[in-house]
């Protein structure tokens, strides 16, 4: 029985159901509070500096700023809706808590990393876009209810915009996709060590075949030729040489033969 089994055991009744929900819908009150008065949402955002001043709700408010106040973050967040609530239906109210805690968590903690930014939410939502990515790779969307995309290939576009933020973006920026992978990587990182393996046996499997497939089976012991340089030539063993000496037709006459002394 593993950690995570233990303390869904133990604690799994405290388990908050349709937790995506909830965060969806602060998200929707933040969009309608904000849309008109975009300073509105500055008192919610998770700025370190000003919570250790005593505005502590900022450590929850936070996860209630939309991605964005436009009518395009409808579309964002129906997506979040739809994967959040397929993880929860895959793993479990508990676990699925568990994962997008840790990540808030990690949010927090790195965010006090640099207490005079705000912090933002956003990649705690892509790391819940990763792990459905990853569950099912294949699930096909529509982007802007138009242009059909599985999943997968969205999820290869967000690991290079990560790696990219990690080499040029900010301290800020760096330290919440760090925190925001942190999940991902203790629920599926033994997965994709595992998949890595599998994936070199594969790749070593077909090595080894090109290369029996490349090797000659004949080969003249004179000239060199192979079944391979001209696939309708003949190769026979010479009974007159000692060992096992293979001849193409044009030298199986024609050879000094190899005897033991």
């Amino acid at each position: 029985m593993t950690l995570l089994d233990r303390l869904e055991r133990r604690f799994g009744r405290y388990a908050i159901h349709n937790l995506t929900g909830l965060i969806v819908a602060g998200q929707v009150v933040g969009i309608f509070l904000g849309w008109g008065n975009a300073e509105f949402l500055q008192r919610w955002a998770l700025v370190p500096q000003l919570v250790l001043e005593g505005q502590w709700w900022r450590l929850i408010t936070f996860v209630f700023i939309p991605p964005g106040i436009n009518i395009l973050v409808f579309f964002a967040i129906y997506l979040f809706f739809i994967m959040g609530s397929a993880l929860e239906a895959q793993w479990g109210a508990f676990r699925y808590n568990v994962y997008v805690l840790i990540a808030y968590i990690a949010t927090i903690a790195a965010a006090f990393l640099v207490p005079g930014d705000a912090a933002t939410v956003s990649y705690v939502g892509g790391s819940v876009f990763l792990a459905f990515a990853w569950l099912f790779p294949d699930f096909q969307i529509l982007l802007m209810f138009i242009l059909p995309v599985k999943v997968k290939y969205l999820a290869w576009i967000t690991w290079a915009g990560y790696f990219l933020t990690l080499a040029t973006g900010s301290m800020m920026a760096r330290v919440l996709v760090l925190a925001s992978i942190s999940n991902f990587l203790l629920f599926f990182g033994y997965d994709i060590v595992l998949r890595v393996r599998h994936g070199q046996r594969t790749m070593e499997r077909a090595v080894r075949r090109i290369r029996q497939e490349r090797q000659a089976f004949h080969e003249c012991a004179e000239c060199g030729m192979t079944e391979k340089s001209d696939i309708d030539m003949q190769f026979r063993f010479c009974s007159k040489c000692d060992g096992n000496f293979e001849y193409c037709e044009e030298h199986l006459h024609n050879h000094e033969h190899r005897q033991s002394q």
